[in-house]
């Protein structure tokens, strides 16, 4: 059974960062890319970064380039989001995903880590 669980996400100010985790249980981590999608109050679903299998090739969507890095360590089947220089906008519940390379597919999603950006 497929299994992601996030973590890390709270309440921050704007220009604030967080760090969210997802742990994967239930295939081989390695073997998959893996993704973030993220969807805010009162609007629809997000895609946000995308990250390949070994690591070695990273997607991001404009309204997160050069503030967000998506990271993985497979040895600990653990796949990250930094979140800096938070704006109100990113407001959501970011949710892990098998898949969510470059776009919203994928096969799998957690419960999600909810991130508030307010002042």
């Amino acid at each position: 059974e497929v299994q992601l669980v996030e973590s890390g996400g709270g309440l921050v100010q704007p220009g604030g960062s967080l760090r969210l985790s997802c742990a994967a249980n239930g295939f081989t981590f390695s073997a998959y890319v893996m993704g973030w999608v993220r969807q805010a109050p009162g609007k629809g679903l997000e895609w946000v970064s995308g990250i390949s299998g070994a690591g070695g090739t990273t997607n991001y969507a404009d309204s997160v380039k050069g503030r967000f890095t998506i990271s993985r360590d497979n040895a600990k089947n653990t796949l990250y989001l930094q979140l800096n220089s938070l704006k109100t906008e990113d407001t959501a519940m970011y949710y892990c995903a098998r898949g969510a390379y470059r776009d919203l597919s994928y096969a799998y999603r957690g419960l999600g880590t909810q991130v508030t950006v307010s002042s």
